[in-house]
C-alpha cells in the first residue's frame, strides 16, 4: 500500500477510504457522545460565570454610584452647616462687638456723669469754702476795724446775703 506507485488522485475510492470513513464516523460519534457534553456544559459554566461576573460588576458599579451620590449629599451638608457656624460666628461676633460698643458707650456716660457730679461736688465745695473765709476774713477785719466782736451769726447771714446779691456761688 505504502509502495504504491500509482498516481494518487484528489480522491480514490477502494477499502482504505472506506475504512478510513468508518473510523471517522466512529471518532466523530465518541466525541459527540462524551466530548461535546463536557465542552458544551464548560462554555455554559464559563458563560454563567461571566454573565454573573458582569451582573455582579454592575452591581458594584451601582452601589459605588450611590456610595458616591451619598458622600457628595453629606460634603455639601456638612459645607452647609460650615457656612452656618460661619454666619452664627460672624453674627455672634457682630452681636457681642455692638454690646461692647454699647457697654463703652454706657461706662463713658457714667463716667462723665460722675465726673460732672465730682465736679459739681468740687465746686459747691469750693463756693462754700470762698464764703466761709471771705466771711472769716470780713469778720477779722470788722473787729479790726470796730474793735468789737460781732455776733458771727449775725454777721454770716448779712456776709450769705451780700454774696448772693453779688451773684457768686449762683446755678449757671
Amino acid at each position: 500500500m505504502f509502495l504504491d506507485t500509482a498516481p494518487a488522485n484528489v480522491l480514490t475510492v477502494n477499502a482504505t477510504f472506506f475504512i478510513e470513513l468508518a473510523a471517522f464516523l466512529v471518532m466523530l460519534a465518541v466525541l459527540w457522545r462524551y466530548a461535546y457534553p463536557a465542552i458544551e456544559q464548560a462554555a455554559e459554566s464559563r458563560q454563567r460565570a461571566i454573565a454573573e461576573a458582569l451582573e455582579g460588576a454592575e452591581k458594584a458599579r451601582a452601589e459605588a454610584e450611590e456610595r458616591l451620590q451619598q458622600a457628595e449629599k453629606r460634603l455639601d451638608d456638612a459645607r452647609a452647616q460650615a457656612q452656618e457656624v460661619i454666619a452664627g460666628a460672624a453674627k455672634s461676633g457682630d452681636q457681642l462687638r455692638e454690646e461692647l460698643r454699647e457697654k463703652g458707650e454706657e461706662e463713658y456716660r457714667r463716667q462723665v456723669g460722675k465726673a460732672v457730679k465730682d465736679i459739681e461736688a468740687a465746686r459747691q465745695q469750693a463756693v462754700q469754702s470762698v464764703r466761709n473765709e471771705v466771711a472769716e476774713i470780713v469778720v477779722t477785719v470788722t473787729e479790726k476795724v470796730i474793735g468789737d466782736v460781732v455776733d458771727v451769726a449775725a454777721h454770716r447771714k448779712l456776709i450769705d446775703k451780700a454774696i448772693r446779691e453779688v451773684g457768686v456761688g449762683q446755678e449757671r
